[in-house]
């Protein structure tokens, strides 16, 4: 047992590899298993998160023998191991013994037994036996060679509304205002009434109306998460030895995580980013998601993987992804010969350190009998498992290659977790029969970063609590800095958006930023608010739109055809700005839908509307006309991403999205990283559909 807290292990390689559940096999047929893996280029397995009652069966009779053979059999084969801790699905009898610890959707309304997560994780009772089984495990294997490292939980985020929970939020209002004079003062709750005497009137929060109040609540909830993520990353370090690291897995839809300070207390991020396959990876397709919590498009899954790293602005691990249908048997769509080694080579390039499927083998029975893992039902090795095998072959010949790697940005753009929270409360958007719409947030924040994709150019998403206190240096690496959406905001945030442009900066700004502060209250100040003079342009109203609306260009800015308003537009005032855009409308075409404006040795460039794929893409067009990877002559469903290794030296990442042939050209002598082939300045590549290359400037 070790008491030092482990140094930070370096992610050397790239590993590759599946959650692997023995556990959940018909036979015995752990061996075969562990053959294959070998056989296909497997080098890592994530084991033991999901079963708690095979870890202990009944109150008190733990049983942690069961996973060494699977430990001393990957070891055997030099396959690493990455041990789960099994807290987010408990065992009956604990549900049996202490009903008390059922989350709570509602007040007093427990959610029902019978899926997973369905636990107050904050509960004093649960923590009693969460340690226990925590302490048993980990103690049982830290010391196994096989173990690389510890994934707590799996997925965390849930909001619950228990009484002790709910108590525990007072107490932190109580010492964050201090008294209800400055609640009911900070809050409003002048507003219908709401005012307070004491803080035991302080309502629960599921008939709560107020944003106020809802801010703090999600606040609240998240910071349950972090606290408790860290709570059990502080008890696996008291066994885990220092070359072990510790991570949990983020599933970044999920309500109550604030993925920045979730992480802070672990060795490195992990993310579990599912993608819709077929026509959602191909470029110039815009499809439906096929699940809330997956992505549709090429853009979408740059995304998810630009998210995992801005977590803790350094490479990551893929804990689970896609091998091939995912979600129930309604949904079921494998991908084309040649994705899943384009999506692996996607992540990649955006920072993977690791890509592990979930699953190994397709389940025989339970909620997930249809989610495809990389054997089918039938357990014979079929054409999932060859292209697996091609990958883990591409992947091993690459080896160092990427040790350090960093990808490549030409637009920055904030992300930010608070914001999202007050929009989902009060959206600007509706539904088509008229509700609120809760995703109104992600749907401005993707309007600009799939712009910025599908521009060509490459993105590095940033937290606000990221941006650091110098504004002229950030202005130096990232020349250009979009702010969709950041509506909660401090004046703090507010003011290095205006030094950052009169730095020499880019600033890219979106609607809803600014509007409110911290506390999610309308600003008393002429909107955008802190940003209104130095770009040149103000707005007192607002308005949704039922359709889009064309826009057509001015002062050398010249949109496609087909650009357009979507959703929403700022009835925007020019003072001493250029306009670059203005609605083809009768009524909506004497106010500009984009404007630009120098301030300082940079400027500010105002997006009036939620931009259509089209428009977003030709407005970073504009903003940045040589990103890097126009480097590359290409066709037009070749995206290139591209980073740098701890030497300084470049990799490309070219991958086609379409089911047929393309070509790029060479612009400066490169190595093939996978068949090391060598190719000089101004050689045409050749890329079969669905294919991607490696390649490293020499």
């Amino acid at each position: 047992m070790s008491d030092v807290k482990p140094s930070r292990p370096s992610l050397t390689g790239i590993r590759y590899g599946a959650a692997y559940y023995a556990e959940y096999q018909l036979s015995d047929r752990l061996e075969e298993d562990l053959d294959l893996m070998v056989a296909a280029g497997l080098t890592v397995i994530r084991v033991g998160e999901s079963v708690w009652s095979t870890w202990e069966p009944r109150d008190g009779e733990l049983d942690t023998e069961w996973l060494l053979p699977v430990l001393d059999g990957a070891h055997a084969r030099g396959i690493e191991v990455i041990l789960g801790t099994p807290t987010y699905a408990i065992p009956p009898w604990l549900q049996v013994k202490h009903p008390e610890i059922a989350a709570e959707q509602g007040t007093g309304r427990p959610m029902p037994w019978g899926s997973r997560q369905e636990i107050d994780y904050a509960h004093p009772t649960f923590r009693v036996y969460a340690e226990r089984i925590i302490r048993a495990v980990v103690g049982r294997y830290a010391e196994h060679p096989a173990v690389i490292g510890f994934q707590v939980d799996n997925e965390p985020g849930a909001i619950f509304f228990n009484a002790h929970v709910f108590s525990e939020f007072v107490d932190r209002l109580r010492a964050q205002y201090g008294d209800v004079d400055t609640l009911n003062r900070e809050w409003g709750l002048t507003y219908w009434s709401h005012r307070i005497a004491q803080w035991s009137e302080l309502w629960t929060p599921d008939g709560n109306s107020l944003p106020q109040y809802d801010l703090a609540w999600r606040r609240f909830q998240a910071d349950l998460t972090t606290e408790y993520i860290a709570w059990q990353a502080g008890l696996v370090r008291e066994y885990s030895r220092p070359d072990q690291f510790v991570t949990t897995c983020i599933a970044y839809p999920r309500p109550a995580v604030h993925d920045a300070d979730l992480v802070r207390a672990l060795d490195v991020t992990a993310g579990n980013p599912y993608y819709g396959m077929q026509d959602h990876l191909a470029v110039g397709k815009d499809l439906t998601p096929i699940t809330p919590w997956s992505t549709t498009g090429v853009w979408g899954l740059f995304r998810q993987a630009d998210r995992t790293w801005s977590s803790k602005q350094e490479r990551f691990l893929i804990t689970e992804t896609n091998a091939s249908t995912i979600s129930g048997s309604a949904h079921n769509y494998p991908g084309y010969p040649g994705q899943l080694q384009l999506a692996a080579f996607a992540l990649v390039s955006r920072g993977a350190a690791m890509v592990e499927y979930w699953h190994w083998h397709s389940l025989h029975y339970g909620t997930e009998t249809y989610w495809g893992g990389i054997l089918p039902h039938s357990q014979r090795p079929g054409r999932v498992y060859r292209e697996v095998s091609e990958i883990g072959a591409a992947l091993r010949a690459i080896g160092s290659g990427l040790d350090g790697y960093v990808p490549d940005a030409d637009v920055a753009i904030l992300y930010s977790n608070d914001s999202r929270w007050a929009l989902e409360f009060m959206p600007p958007f509706h539904t088509a029969d008229m509700e609120p719409d809760r995703t109104a947030y992600a749907q401005i924040f993707d309007a600009f970063y799939r712009g910025i994709i599908d521009s060509g150019s490459q993105a590095r998403i940033v937290h606000p609590d990221q941006l650091g206190t110098d504004a002229a240096a950030f202005a130096a690496r990232h020349p250009v800095l979009v702010a969709p959406a950041l509506y909660a905001a401090t004046d703090e945030t507010l003011s290095f958006l205006t030094d950052y442009a009169a730095a020499g900066g880019h600033l890219v700004v979106g609607i809803r930023t600014g509007y409110a502060d911290e506390e999610a209250r309308a600003r008393l100040a002429v909107a955008p608010a802190l940003l209104a003079e130095p770009a040149g342009v103000w707005y007192e109203e607002f308005s949704n739109l039922e359709r889009p609306v064309p826009v057509t260009g001015s002062g050398g800015f010249t949109p496609s055809p087909d650009a357009a308003a979507t959703r929403w537009l700022d009835l925007l005032h020019v003072e001493h700005a250029d306009v670059l855009a203005r609605y083809d409308h009768p009524e909506l075409g004497v106010h500009p839908a984009v404007t630009t404006c120098t301030t300082g040795a940079g400027r500010i460039t105002y997006v009036g509307t939620q931009p259509n794929p089209t428009l977003g893409a030709d407005l970073l067009r504009w903003a940045v006309p040589e990103p890097l990877a126009a480097r590359w002559t290409r066709s037009a469903t070749v995206t290139v991403a591209s980073g740098t290794n701890e030497a300084g030296a470049r990799t490309w990442f070219l991958s086609n999205w379409s089911s047929g042939p393309a070509t790029a050209t060479v612009p400066a002598p490169v190595r093939d990283l996978v068949g090391g082939e060598r190719l000089a300045a101004g050689q045409e590549i050749a890329l079969e559909p669905w294919a991607a290359r490696v390649l490293a400037e020499v």
